[in-house]
């Protein structure tokens, strides 16, 4: 047998960044390559880059693309993971594009392709801090908000693909509009591109913080997860409020979910839990606590923060290959 017939290349592909790693049968990483995303591209164009990362992490682990068992590519947006088509990614700008076809003409090994947030959920239940659970919810929390289901150890998609859209659940039915035009969404209320627009209000009406002079110091223009996390460790008042703001949200969100599915465990993902760990979890852990349906749960329900970092997606994207690849 060839010897990378055991490797799977994981591919995170996000509106910021493309994350490729060859990953042997022990879930080792043998090589990774990242490079920036050019969201301006055609699709065709942008598949052709994913090809040209896949190919130089595949040499970067000292093998040929003939040699790897298969390439998996976790997309943002809904997706067919049946035919590989990337419904709509509105971050990409893509819209009905034929991915796995496309990807596996170029690369000539087999291509699966599922939802970025789904491929993530699965990686943490599989090799993070969701390993053991039977049902697990697996919440990202970035620029927005996005969730994966794992029932009995499989990952749930839904009818049509879409299961998971908890970003978008209304938690608060006044709230501000959210980019899917409802009000009050989770991802209006939680998301970092939420915390951002509340502190700069805050800033407009006469607030005093530093988050605007770290973004320039550090020649940002948007608030990123490490501008947040130095804003909340100078104790920035007006960072501190937005954040407890936010963790009340969630808190909320988690106790809906774990009320409706009735997991064992729930893992929050993403780059805010990956830079603050417990100083994030911990707050929204009390409140869903205090929402919780059945008081026991408090005891039986797990929630704690993802360990994967910004591997979850391509880790993930391997173990559901090996699943789909048998």
């Amino acid at each position: 047998m060839p010897k990378g017939k055991d490797v799977i290349v994981g591919v995170d592909l996000g509106g910021t960044s493309l994350r490729a790693l060859a990953v042997n049968g022990r879930n080792e990483i043998l090589a990774m390559e990242k490079i920036p995303t050019n969201k301006s591209q055609r699709p065709s164009r942008l598949i052709a880059d994913i090809a040209g990362v896949v190919e130089e992490t595949i040499r970067t682990a000292g093998l040929k693309t003939r040699e790897v068992r298969g390439v998996s590519v976790g997309a943002p947006g809904p997706t067919d993971p049946v035919r590989g088509i990337v419904h709509k990614a509105p971050n990409l700008g893509w819209h009905e594009v034929a991915l796995a076809s496309e990807l596996k003409s170029l690369l000539r090994v087999p291509v699966v392709v599922d939802n970025d947030v789904h491929v993530g959920g699965i990686g943490e239940h599989a090799l993070g801090a969701g390993r053991g659970a039977k049902d697990l919810l697996a919440i990202f929390v970035g620029t927005g908000i996005g969730g994966a289901i794992i029932s009995r150890g499989q990952l749930y998609d839904g009818s049509s693909g879409a299961a998971g859209e908890i970003g978008h659940m209304v938690v608060a039915v006044d709230g501000p509009v959210c980019g899917c035009g409802h009000r009050g969404c989770v991802e209006a209320l939680a998301s970092r591109t939420a915390m951002e627009r509340d502190v700069r209000a805050a800033i407009k009406k006469g607030r005093k913080s530093i988050v605007l002079k770290i973004m320039k110091e550090t020649h940002h223009d948007r608030m990123t997860s490490s501008i947040l996390a130095k804003a909340l460790k100078k104790n920035d008042k007006v960072m501190r409020k937005v954040m407890q703001e936010a963790q009340h949200y969630l808190g909320i969100l988690v106790a809906n979910v774990v009320n409706l599915l009735d997991p064992d465990r729930v893992v929050i993902g993403g780059g805010i839990n990956e830079r603050l760990g417990e100083e994030f979890v911990g707050p929204i852990r009390a409140t869903a606590h205090e929402y919780f349906l059945r008081p026991k749960d408090v005891y039986r329900v797990r929630i704690v923060g993802g360990t994967l970092g910004d591997n979850a997606g391509a880790l993930g994207a391997v173990v559901l290959a090996r699943q789909r690849l048998r």
